[in-house]
């Protein structure tokens, strides 16, 4: 925990590089206070969080991936090719993590997370007393942050259960050393900051490209609306469906979001949109860059094999399918009637391009093809494409899955599913899927939605995380293409022959902050 005060040094840093000379105290000598003595102050307390607010499971490397994609390899259902060196895929794939093997890596979710909340706590604290902003100004900047609070202890929840809830900024060393705080109490705080934001906020119910790629009213609503989804699942297990509709519909009924649409042919896809574009409607919180600020560099290097590097065309000196689908992954898809895994969409297996005056044709072994950036890849190999975390299409989904649990099988609930998955079974009637879905049982439905979660966001990491909260993990179906079954998650053997167990679905903490702090305890099975 010692990193805590590291955090506040870097905090003052921040303010004393990114504002001028607004007093004639040297600044070596200036109070905390000091740092809001004008609006500005507080508005770049709140726009790093922009930069260094969301998570760092994010960044992705070419050859480590990211940290996101550590429960697709514990699943089985992703592989790395460079897995020989990246041993956090290898402890991953084999269940062999923990503390000390993996406690650097871990040190990498951890302490960038208390970073933001440090910094989201500090900018909380002194929003509200600095002079000249209005109580919109105070309201709307306060709810920013508090979203950002929300969203890294979202995370840190998830990822490792109980975990130091830290509320103020640090000033001394009193209370430095902070104990593990059961799940639903951070849940709880989670909760109560994404209320604020949505309700005393100020905001719209805006896609976040509309909204001056700032939080908006949507954004922090369809977070809680996850929130309530996942706190109702395991480990926590209150029941909060019912919240997850209400403030999943309220969305929904502002009107202006929607689902982006197919263009002419396959190559304009909605999924071929969503690889290309920053500004649809369908963006409700985007992780935004800029390739002369910061750049999303790596992720267009990790849709082609490691062999592609030889080929000679890429920009990028490295190749790597670091976050590999394997067979039984790709076999939980309709190969004939869904279009999301049609070649080029979500993924691909070939290349095509002029090499000395003639046409070439490469293939390889299915890898993604979402992040694939044509400039990034063949001209400049800087990307500047953003990251989007939520999208429309996972707020329908949240929608069904919370009416169906809490108001049973609903006419609406068959209608946000069913428009998720007729945009990908393209060539089939939307009232065929509409009549397949009416009818069924509760337990049924969900299984359906859940289904349609994992081939919507099959690179959007939300595998595990569904995972974790259901305790029940996909498994190709005997019989049709694309038939996916759902087993308990403890018990289960991946491709790897390794069999997860209930230790599993936490992760270890690291060693390094179990010794900087005493009062921490590891996860029970680490």
């Amino acid at each position: 925990m010692m990193k805590k005060l590291l955090a506040i040094i870097s905090i003052l840093g921040f303010f004393t590089s990114c504002t001028d000379f607004l007093a004639e105290e040297p600044r070596s000598e200036m109070s905390v206070d000091q740092f809001f003595s004008y609006p500005t102050h507080a508005y770049n307390a709140v726009n790093i969080l922009y930069r260094t607010g969301a998570p760092t499971f994010y960044s992705t490397g070419v050859y480590a991936g990211s940290r996101a994609m550590l429960g697709g390899y514990m699943s089985g259902y992703f592989d790395n090719e460079y897995k020989g060196q990246e041993m956090h895929v290898q402890h991953s794939q084999n269940l062999t993590l923990n503390g000390q093997n993996l406690g650097s890596y871990f040190d990498g979710a951890w302490d960038p997370c208390y970073l933001a909340i440090s910094r989201a706590n500090f900018a909380i604290e002194n929003i509200a007393e600095t002079p000249g902003l209005t109580d919109d100004e105070i309201s709307q900047l306060e709810a920013e942050a508090r979203f950002f609070r929300a969203f890294n202890y979202f995370y840190l929840v998830k990822t490792f259960g109980d975990v130091p809830l830290i509320l103020e900024p640090y000033s001394s060393l009193e209370g430095l050393y902070v104990e593990r705080t059961p799940s639903s109490q951070v849940y709880d705080q989670i909760i109560t900051d994404l209320r604020y934001a949505v309700e005393q906020g100020g905001l719209d119910y805006l896609p976040m490209p509309q909204n001056g790629y700032r939080i908006s009213r949507a954004t922090a609503a369809t977070l809680l609306a996850d929130v309530y989804l996942n706190v109702s699942g395991y480990p926590v297990q209150e029941d909060h469906y019912a919240e997850a509709a209400i403030t999943a519909r309220e969305v929904i009924n502002s009107g202006n979001l929607s689902l982006i649409e197919h263009g002419a042919d396959e190559s304009q896809s909605a999924y071929n949109v969503l690889r290309q574009s920053d500004v649809e409607d369908a963006y409700i919180y985007v992780i935004e860059y800029d390739v002369s600020i910061s750049q999303n560099y790596w992720q267009p290097a990790i849709t082609y094999p490691n062999l592609a590097t030889a080929w000679g065309i890429f920009a990028y000196s490295i190749t790597n399918n670091a976050y590999w689908p394997v067979d039984e992954l790709l076999s939980m898809f309709d190969e004939e009637n869904d279009l999301r895994i049609q070649e080029k969409q979500f993924f691909h297996s070939s290349l095509t391009f002029m090499q000395d005056g003639q046409e070439v044709t490469r293939t390889f072994e299915t890898a993604p093809y979402l992040w694939h950036n044509d400039d990034a890849l063949f001209e400049t190999g800087q990307n500047g494409k953003d990251m989007v975390v939520y999208r429309y299409a996972e707020l329908l989904l949240i929608a069904a899955e919370a009416i169906a649990r809490s108001e049973g099988v609903t006419g609406e609930a068959v209608g946000y599913l069913a428009d998720v998955r007729s945009r990908a079974y393209w060539q089939t009637p939307r009232s065929e899927i509409v009549a397949e879905l009416t009818g069924l049982s509760v337990d049924q439905f969900v299984q359906e939605v859940w289904k349609e979660r994992l081939r919507e966001f099959v690179l959007e990491y939300r595998l595990w995380s569904d995972v974790q909260r259901t305790r029940m993990i996909p498994v190709p179906a005997d019989g049709s293409s694309g038939d996916i079954s759902f087993v308990d998650v403890i018990g289960f053997q991946t491709v790897w022959d390794k069999t997860i167990q209930e230790n599993h679905l936490l992760f270890p903490i690291s060693e390094n902050e179990i010794q900087r702090n005493p009062n921490l305890e590891q996860n029970p099975g680490y």
